[in-house]
């Protein structure tokens, strides 16, 4: 039982690090070391692939398929559709159309006695099932459980509640806010606020002075999900005070999801302060959710200072949200000096976005068509078509003679046509060019098409979410 349960719990984390699919990351974990691991790091440790293959060898099919659909994820371009694969059949828990397959009763009746497995393996499974298969046994086995005299039990209980979101459990999950076990209260506020019950708000935010930081974090996403500005003055002050960076940057999240515009001093305070990165990050991802122009000279100082490049970068992308066009001189100047590729070419972004045709930005975009990292360059090229600067048109022609990329091509052509080149010569080097991509991007932008097919619109990253 440990081995072939263990292959889908080994794909799934293979799945998560590898880009696979979403593993439902906003659940709280059950392990105290959550909350100060998470403050160092985001990332999951790295797979153990040696193990992982032992632990396939001779598992049982429906096993071993169950456990590829999670390296391969769901729908259309997955691979699932491949004629000839090493398991000659394959299992899942939807139907053709995508829909959840019900569960015989007596599964339904094996699955809920699982969740009191001593194997904390076979529990994990037997809840993420039950969790998809909502239904009024299943309900009704949850609830039951939820007050078990087992802790382990009343803890999957709430987790499988949170799953399936069935609205008759609100009541049983309020009480569960009560428990003695704190991954019983952690899971039971993350499950309220998922089925977004909007009479657990104040129970909620009495949770932000719960011991546990797990607890307080699960309280605090919660409340984030219930889209009540009520909550904004409690959550400002666990923004500035809690302990633990982990629900710093919970609050952070929260505030932004609400919109919360009385926040904007306390979260450019926490921008400028916080001892921890990630929660700056966020911070400065909240001040561009509430899109308030008063937070533009804090988001401009991390975006010049900050030390960390994932606070530079998530500021100068707040900035482009915001369309703050005064800081686009400020943001040629990042654009062309960070040294961060990353930031730069979100600089660029930022530029683009706010269409300023003026100052130092189409010169710095310019600068940048020659970066040696190819999404910057791609950046600068659409900036420069959203500007349309009729003397940056010789910088594009150039940049066109030496660059490799197709994508950048098309952009690049884009925002030659943008700016207003229609000189005959330089409109039939692009139809005679031996590249078929120019020459289609050529047509389609003669044509009066800017959006080319495909158009790889460069959005910037990370978006700090939690």
């Amino acid at each position: 039982m440990h081995k072939v349960f263990g292959v889908v719990v080994a794909a799934v984390l293979l799945s998560t690090e590898t880009g696979g699919g979403f593993a439902d990351a906003d659940l709280p974990e059950v392990s105290s070391d959550f909350v100060e691991a998470a403050a160092v790091s985001s990332e999951r440790s790295q797979i153990d692939v040696a193990s992982l293959l032992a632990a396939a060898r001779g598992a049982a099919p429906i096993i071993c398929s169950l456990a590829a659909q999670s390296l391969r994820g769901w729908g259309w371009g997955d691979g699932g559709d491949a004629p000839a694969t090493p398991l000659a059949v394959t299992v899942s828990l939807r139907d053709f159309e995508g829909r959840d397959t019900p569960l015989p009763s007596s599964d339904v009746e094996l699955l809920l006695s699982s969740l009191s497995s001593e194997d904390p393996c076979v529990r994990e499974i037997s809840v993420r099932i039950l969790g998809r298969k909502s239904s009024p046994a299943v309900t009704a086995g949850l609830i039951t459980r939820l007050t078990s005299g087992s802790p382990a039990l009343r803890e999957v209980a709430a987790l499988g509640i949170g799953l399936s979101e069935p609205e008759s459990a609100a009541d049983p999950l309020l009480r569960a806010l009560r428990d003695q076990v704190v991954n019983v209260r952690a899971n039971a506020a993350w499950a309220l606020g998922k089925m977004e019950i909007g009479r657990a708000l104040n129970p909620l935010m009495d949770m932000f002075r719960d011991n546990s930081a797990i607890v307080r974090h699960a309280a605090v996403t919660a409340v984030g999900n219930l889209d009540s500005t009520r909550a904004a003055a409690t959550l400002i002050r666990v923004v500035r005070q809690d302990e633990s960076p982990v629900v710093r940057r919970a609050a952070a999240w929260a505030l932004g999801q609400l919109e919360a515009r009385e926040a904007v001093e306390a979260l450019a305070g926490v921008l400028a302060q916080d001892a921890d990165p990630r929660v700056r990050e966020m911070s400065a991802w909240a001040l561009a959710e509430i899109e308030s122009s008063s937070a533009a000279s804090s988001l401009l100082a991390a975006a010049r200072r900050d030390a960390d490049d994932r606070v530079r970068e998530t500021a100068v992308w707040a900035l482009g949200q915001i369309e703050e066009s005064t800081a686009a001189d400020a943001l040629a100047q990042i654009a062309v000096n960070d040294k961060s590729t990353r930031v730069r070419g979100t600089a660029a972004w930022a530029i683009g976005q706010m269409r300023d045709d003026g100052g130092k930005a189409p010169a710095a975009l310019a600068q940048l068509l020659k970066d040696e990292n190819a999404d910057t360059r791609l950046k600068a090229a659409w900036a420069l078509g959203q500007i349309g600067d009729s003397s940056m048109i010789r910088a594009i022609r150039d940049a066109l003679k030496t660059e490799r990329n197709q994508q950048v091509n098309k952009a690049l052509i884009r925002a030659l046509l943008k700016s207003g080149e229609r000189s005959e010569a330089a409109l039939s080097e692009l139809l005679d060019s031996k590249d078929p991509q120019v020459r289609e991007a050529a047509v389609r932008g003669l044509a009066g098409r800017s959006s080319f097919n495909p158009w790889p619109w460069p959005q910037p990253r990370p978006r700090p979410f939690i």
